[in-house]
């Protein structure tokens, strides 16, 4: 908790590597990340909540009961691990991270993370203390992958025609539609309606117009 009410974002992520737990309660119920957000350290808040161990997407490199392959080949869990802890979670920054990575960066990888995250989503919803942020994450990037596969396979400039579609603003504002569709479309998808969390941006999305 200490490193956290100090703001220190390295010591913070340091910690939860060497597996420092992020559900233990101090002596008045709280965890690190509600501390840290009481005395509003807001970035060390991020660091916690996305925090995912690199274990937790090993357990997918690895043939589980009558699988012969693993879900997620090795050589994919390092670049995809980059993705799933990145805090910055805007679309195109997403997009680039793949197309920097030739090893994702090609059909048959992407199905097979996005496959991989829609489970830990699932898991994150099932688990006995449900973790909705990380479940919508991984919700949000599995569906931002679909996206790459389609550019992927219907357009010539691939994945940079994605991120042209992102970007760009329409005629009379510069507002990035695209970008605002494709945020809300995985909102719209996201499977778990009970999730408190999807109420809560449902209630906040859907008076506004695009």
């Amino acid at each position: 908790i200490f490193p956290a009410n100090s703001g220190n974002k390295e010591i913070t992520w340091m910690m939860l590597e060497a597996g420092a737990e992020t559900d233990v309660v101090n002596s008045v119920g709280r965890t690190a990340a509600q501390m840290a957000a009481f005395v509003g350290q807001h970035d060390c808040v991020t660091v916690i909540n996305n925090f995912f161990p690199r274990e937790r997407l090993d357990y997918y490199s690895k043939p589980q009961g009558l699988d012969k392959e693993p879900k997620l080949p090795v050589k994919l869990a390092g670049p995809l691990h980059k993705i799933i802890t990145t805090t910055n979670m805007h679309p195109v920054k997403i997009v680039l991270l793949v197309k920097e990575n030739p090893l994702l960066a090609e059909e048959e990888a992407l199905q097979k993370c996005y496959r991989v995250l829609d489970l830990i989503c699932e898991k994150c919803m099932k688990q006995k203390d449900m973790n909705e942020v990380l479940a919508m994450k991984m919700h949000y990037i599995s569906c931002i992958f679909q996206k790459c596969i389609t550019f992927l396979k219907e357009r010539e400039d691939k994945l940079d025609g994605f991120i042209k579609s992102l970007l760009k603003g329409r005629d009379k504002d510069g507002f990035p539609v695209y970008q605002e569709k494709l945020i809300r479309e995985s909102i719209r998808k996201f499977p778990y309606c009970e999730a408190t969390l999807l109420q809560q941006l449902v209630r906040s999305i859907a008076p506004v117009e695009i």
